[in-house]
């Protein structure tokens, strides 16, 4: 405020040397012309002032007004930079290690449907029969000429005993029997598969028919998975790839915080998203199920953060702030946050490392208020 006083003195001591110039004659000018030009030398010389004494009056008020506060006691802590292990966060999804889509071999209509969704299954459990007609009247067609080529073994065998028939229509009639043998357990075995089983012991994840549906091959039916087996895989771009390695232990924040290890790093990129996928064995945890959504905290070395405690922050709207002590003062600050750790929380920027803030959280506080520790 000195410097707009003095401003504000000078410019008058101008004025009245103007005037008094005027007044001895100096300066010759018409009455018209002495009258604008006078108006027009107060309007330069005093508008300008008003934003000063405005604002010297704005500052005054908030000066009176922090001063007429009494103290208040405080507490306060140091801020310095610490070391802390720096990790970059990764999203993934927990599966099974052990899943499997389940599809038919043959084709044909579905007549009987057992997958229940979140059912648990055994190996070999049925999950759905197909009605497969024309490979049932194979078989009995085999079945029929398996058996006609046994009576035809049967008579040529009889015959040989008693030399009444060639060794070559012997061994015809033989071969005849070991063709149709064959040709009955391929189609037996066509017809065993329109039972669909459980591929392992697990539950069903997903139904992906219904009765009635057309089934054949190449078209799943059901998806079962082995719930006691669980993985996390994340994708990580190659800026974070040199920072695992297989056997690695890292954290994977789920509902709750668990320890995973390392078992298998892609080889190679995908080519669309520029990642490599990374898979992580978690241990029998209470409450994790397939598809849920989690983090992978990836170790990137030991870097220095500023921290404070959480109760050093205020939030007032959008804002965030926090008071630090200067010459028993309370001086407000604008800070931005970062991560939390515990009851502590990362200042990015607003300090610069060798405050002292208020951790009372007092938020009758004001800027300029006084204060004691």
């Amino acid at each position: 405020m000195k410097h707009s006083d003095s401003s504000f003195v000078a410019r008058l001591n101008s004025i009245l040397a103007l005037f008094s110039r005027l007044r001895l004659g100096q300066i010759k000018i018409g009455q018209i012309r002495l009258s604008r030009f006078l108006f027009a030398a107060g309007l330069i010389v005093i508008l300008p002032l008003f934003p000063a004494c405005n604002e010297h009056g704005e500052e005054v008020a908030r000066e009176n007004s922090s001063q007429s506060l009494p103290p208040v006691r405080v507490k306060t802590e140091r801020v310095e930079w610490r070391p802390h292990a720096a990790s970059e966060d990764v999203v993934g999804t927990v599966r099974s290690k052990l899943r499997a889509l389940v599809e038919a071999k043959v084709s044909g209509r579905i007549v009987e449907y057992n997958a229940v969704l979140g059912a648990r299954v055994k190996k070999g459990d049925l999950l759905a029969r197909l009605d497969v007609q024309e490979i049932q009247a194979k078989v009995d067609q085999v079945r029929a000429t398996l058996d006609q080529a046994q009576r035809d073994f049967d008579r040529q065998a009889r015959l040989i005993e008693s030399n009444a028939t060639a060794r070559q229509d012997y061994e015809a009639a033989e071969a005849r029997v070991k063709v149709a043998t064959a040709a009955l357990s391929e189609a037996e075995t066509m017809l065993g598969y329109a039972r669909v089983t459980a591929p392992f012991d697990g539950v069903v994840a997903r139904k992906l028919a219904e009765m009635g549906d057309l089934a054949m091959p190449g078209k799943p039916l059901a998806e079962v998975e082995d719930p006691s087996a669980l993985r996390f895989e994340a994708d990580l771009p190659e800026t974070l790839l040199s920072h695992v390695k297989q056997g690695d232990k890292l954290s994977v924040q789920l509902t709750k915080p668990v320890e995973g290890t390392v078992s298998e790093i892609s080889p190679v990129a995908d080519p669309a998203s520029r990642t490599f996928l990374v898979k992580l064995d978690l241990p029998p945890t209470e409450g994790i199920r397939t598809g849920q959504f989690g983090r992978v905290s990836v170790p990137l070395g030991e870097v220095k953060r500023l921290f404070v405690p959480r109760t050093a922050v205020l939030k007032r709207g959008q804002m965030e702030m926090t008071f630090i002590v200067e010459d028993g003062r309370a001086v407000m600050r604008l800070v931005k946050t970062g991560r939390d750790d515990d009851d502590q929380i990362e200042i990015l920027s607003g300090l610069e490392g060798d405050e002292t803030v208020i951790v009372s959280n007092d938020t009758k506080l004001r800027d300029g208020q006084s204060v004691t520790e």
